[in-house]
């Protein structure tokens, strides 16, 4: 199937007072037309310096940003500021996390979803004022040729991302980035903003790159999974491989400190021990090392020698960046992380 999107070697580096911060360091992935790719992590892995370096936001004199990301045959590293305009909302579109900052406060909603589509369409503005009506309509807003005269701050948040989600696709993009989504809103307005993504992506065809902290987002959304730790990427595979049969020491201990719906009300919640290093002093070798419990079964010095991502079984698409050898992750897996999930 064809790639939509390719990222090859994607280095983010940002130049501050402290030190040169390694944003992102030789992430590769791609996403085939019609299928969602989640990015997740925790705060501070990459996951949305990724999707902004994606849509050529990274700006001025201090980062600096490397590799190929290659989007209809254009590398937007490459490019002109033109040429990336040009990307932006027909072929390449984004849902921010704050819908509220997002959106212009002094501009009725039905006019910015307008001005979106008249860039790339050379239509009156009534014209793309009735494609507003549609988009809101088609994201399940009611009265939508009433809602288009308001402001954004008359929309719930829940509703707020529904439009931020019709301006999106009103130029049928081939990619769509979704950086955190759902984050604010409770649990019964995820939901609706998940089966709506998947409902559209449907009918547009539209790949989507997820951009999550949630692995409940994941499971409900994702065909393939990319693990991001401390601006690099540990494993990969499809959503399955990833939530049921995980091979790096940071998926399992993901994994493991979910709370249970069921059991003991009593049992104790498992953490991962530390906190994620500094990515102006990274380890020399894995990133993970000084919180990974697994270490020491590692014939490699994995506080030296970092692993490079590889297949964790062979002719696999299943890839993982670890030391410990498949026969030990393996074994570790069955008798000691799936036992607790």
């Amino acid at each position: 199937m064809t790639a939509i999107l390719q990222v090859k070697d994607l280095k983010v580096h940002f130049q501050t007072d402290d030190g040169l911060v390694k944003a992102v360091d030789g992430v590769s992935f791609e996403i085939e037309a019609g299928k969602t790719l989640g990015i997740v992590g925790e705060s501070g892995s990459g996951k949305s310096v990724t999707s902004l370096a994606i849509m050529g936001l990274h700006k001025g004199s201090r980062a600096a940003v490397s590799g190929e990301i290659l989007i209809d045959g254009v590398d937007v590293n490459q490019a002109t500021e033109a040429e990336v305009n040009k990307l932006r909302g027909k072929s390449m579109a984004m849902i921010f996390q704050d819908s509220l900052a997002a959106l212009h406060p002094f501009f009725k909603v039905g006019d910015q979803i307008a001005e979106a589509y008249q860039v790339h369409n050379k239509v009156s503005k009534k014209a793309a004022k009735q494609v507003a009506v549609e988009m809101l309509g088609r994201v399940g807003i009611p009265n939508p040729t009433q809602r288009i005269e308001d402001f954004p701050h008359q929309f719930s948040g829940g509703m707020r991302q529904r439009v931020m989600i019709a301006m999106s696709l009103s130029c049928n993009p081939k990619l769509l980035i979704a950086d955190e989504p759902t984050t604010a809103l409770d649990v019964t307005v995820q939901a609706q903003i998940l089966d709506l993504l998947r409902d559209l992506q449907r009918e547009f065809g539209s790949s989507i790159l997820m951009i999550t902290h949630d692995l409940g987002v994941v499971a409900e959304i994702a065909d393939d999974v990319l693990l991001m730790y401390a601006g690099k990427a540990i494993e990969r595979g499809t959503v399955r491989e990833l939530l049921k049969t995980p091979e790096h020491p940071y998926a399992w201990g993901l994994l493991t400190s979910i709370p249970k719906l069921t059991g003991a009300t009593d049992s104790e919640l498992l953490a991962i021990l530390g906190t994620p290093p500094s990515l102006i002093t990274l380890p020399s070798g894995c990133s993970f090392s000084p919180r990974c419990s697994y270490k020491n079964r590692s014939k490699v010095d994995c506080e030296s020698v970092m692993p490079e991502l590889a297949g964790a079984k062979f002719n696999s698409s299943h890839l993982v960046s670890c030391h410990l050898s498949e026969t030990d992750r393996v074994a570790i897996f069955k008798s000691e992380i799936a036992p607790k999930l």
